[in-house]
């Protein structure tokens, strides 16, 4: 008897290609969308990007019905501000830079997805990422999708054993190239062509100042400051900047200047030289271990520090209250560029998820 498998699907050439698939390898498939935020613009929508639009949702509607498939629309607006806009905004306004989409992976789509699969009688939930699952010693990992420019491991960090035991990535083993070439297989041309998104999805046009501002978190302007603490301009408020930016300071120097350090009680953006940059360490919270007894027996790993980034060599140290406090220390046995509290790293070994956390 074949699976009852609930689908997410977002309208875009991932997760149709995802569903195809299955339905070919004999799963029975129920398609869901989520609706997370209502940013409906005219620019959205002329770019077919994103799954923000009710097009998208409707688009995944009618591909699914045309496969002959159940599909529902589940309303997490609600939740998604209460957990992922929330957390946004709240992280600009303490000075870090937060990365929604893990949070949105771990508390809403997975979270969110399987209590739906539960209520529809579904045994497995798929989505269209670009990841697989591997078991080592009893243990379910995050194993890095054949794709390496798509890979999207670095995303789903957060997610559990319990929740990849109940995942199917039918994408994970395929190229980009691969999946349009599915697409185009089955006559879905116009899918095959839809272009991506890089943006947030609750970001219109990428302009998150204005999203920020709109959302509350306005702050006065305040000063610039050089990497020895000394006033060197004004700045139009330290929620504005993140680390590593060059562009769109409104101040110049004769030569590149970056962000290096943000202090949001002060209300100070500190300018340095692109080499200021480099670090050879970074403190983590909130840090999850998927086997300890692994690491302890070797610490080396390769860390990613944004989703863009090569992973890196680095040590892993744990403090002796690693079990309640959840805090780690990484030394990098080179210097990595740009650590940005706020955002996530993500340990790896033999090509598979090991552990993560927050940049603090």
């Amino acid at each position: 008897m074949s699976k009852r498998v609930l689908m997410a699907m977002s309208g875009g050439i991932d997760s149709s290609v995802s569903a195809l698939l299955l339905l070919e390898q004999g799963y029975e498939l129920v398609g869901v969308t989520f609706r997370t935020f209502d940013y409906i613009q005219e620019s959205c929508i002329a770019r077919e990007k994103g799954c923000c639009s009710v097009e998208s949702i409707m688009e995944a509607k009618h591909f699914a019905e045309s496969l002959g498939m159940e599909h529902h629309i589940l309303d997490f607006r609600q939740t998604f501000r209460e957990h992922v806009i929330a957390n946004f905004v709240d992280e600009y306004r303490h000075g870090r830079t937060p990365n929604p989409c893990v949070l949105c992976n771990s508390h809403i789509k997975w979270g969110h997805l399987l209590s739906a699969a539960d209520e529809l009688h579904c045994d497995l939930i798929a989505t269209g990422h670009y990841a697989q699952i591997a078991v080592r010693d009893g243990h379910y990992y995050l194993k890095c999708a054949t794709d390496r420019q798509k890979d999207q491991t670095y995303f789903l960090w957060m997610l559990t054993e319990e929740n990849l035991q109940r995942t199917l990535f039918p994408l994970g083993g395929l190229t980009k190239p691969e999946v349009r070439e599915i697409a185009l297989k089955h006559h879905f041309e116009r899918l095959a062509k839809k272009s991506e998104s890089q943006e947030i999805c609750f970001i219109p046009d990428n302009d998150y100042r204005t999203f920020l501002a709109n959302e509350g978190c306005v702050v006065r302007r305040g000063n610039y400051v050089d990497q020895e603490g000394h006033k060197i301009g004004r700045h139009e408020g330290y929620c504005n900047y993140t680390i590593g930016q060059r562009k769109g300071l409104g101040i110049a120097f004769g030569v590149p200047k970056y962000v290096t350090r943000i202090d949001a009680e002060r209300n100070e953006v500190a300018l340095g030289d692109y080499d200021d940059l480099y670090s050879d360490m970074l403190k983590a919270s909130e840090v999850r271990i998927r086997d300890l007894g692994w690491l302890h027996e070797s610490p080396e790993v390769m860390a990613r520090i944004r989703h863009k980034s090569p992973a890196k060599g680095a040590t892993l140290q744990l403090p002796a209250d690693f079990d309640t406090s959840r805090e780690a220390t990484l030394h990098f046995a080179e210097p990595v560029w740009g650590v940005t509290p706020g955002q996530s790293v993500v340990l790896y070994k033999d090509e598979l998820v090991v552990g993560g956390g927050i940049i603090a």
